[in-house]
């Protein structure tokens, strides 16, 4: 690890959110609000006839039509990004050995409970990951495939 020069500390940088591409917003949602206890917050209609040059800073083709839309837990806030133009694409890490974002994780007290409770809000429990290895350990994927790990002590 290196560390920052003194000249780094006059830089003010804190940390905003995460984002997620979502296909569905409604059954996100339901999985991070009803199923993980998120609060919405603040939302954003977003389109690049108002907003010129949004598509090459969101990296996609034009036109433009987005809802972002804010949730926040604790410390956490995530955008979820619903795209109705052009369409998402792609699919979320498929292993927690790929690069990039790989999971969110949730301390729980009860991991079966929590995960019954986000089976109903639409996420799919992946049981090959259900594991006690000192703590306990259980990945399920949201609506739309991302990896949200449940951990207990």
């Amino acid at each position: 690890m290196t560390t920052a020069p003194d000249s780094f500390a006059a830089h003010r940088i804190e940390p905003s959110h995460v984002g997620l591409c979502v296909s569905d917003l409604e059954a996100s949602l339901r999985f991070y609000c009803d199923g993980l206890g998120f609060a919405i917050a603040e939302s954003y209609a977003l389109d690049d006839t108002a907003m010129p040059g949004l598509a090459n800073a969101l990296e996609v083709t034009s036109p433009v039509i987005v809802q972002s839309q804010m949730i926040t837990k604790g410390g956490l806030k995530i955008e979820l990004l619903a795209y109705t133009s052009p369409p998402a694409t792609g699919t979320p890490s498929q292993s927690r050995g790929h690069r990039g974002l790989t999971h969110l994780t949730f301390v729980v007290a009860d991991v079966d409970s929590v995960a019954a409770h986000l089976v109903e809000c639409g996420g799919t429990i992946l049981a090959s990951t259900d594991v006690s290895v000192g703590v306990r350990l259980l990945f399920l994927a949201d609506p739309d495939g991302t990896r949200v790990e449940l951990m207990a002590y």
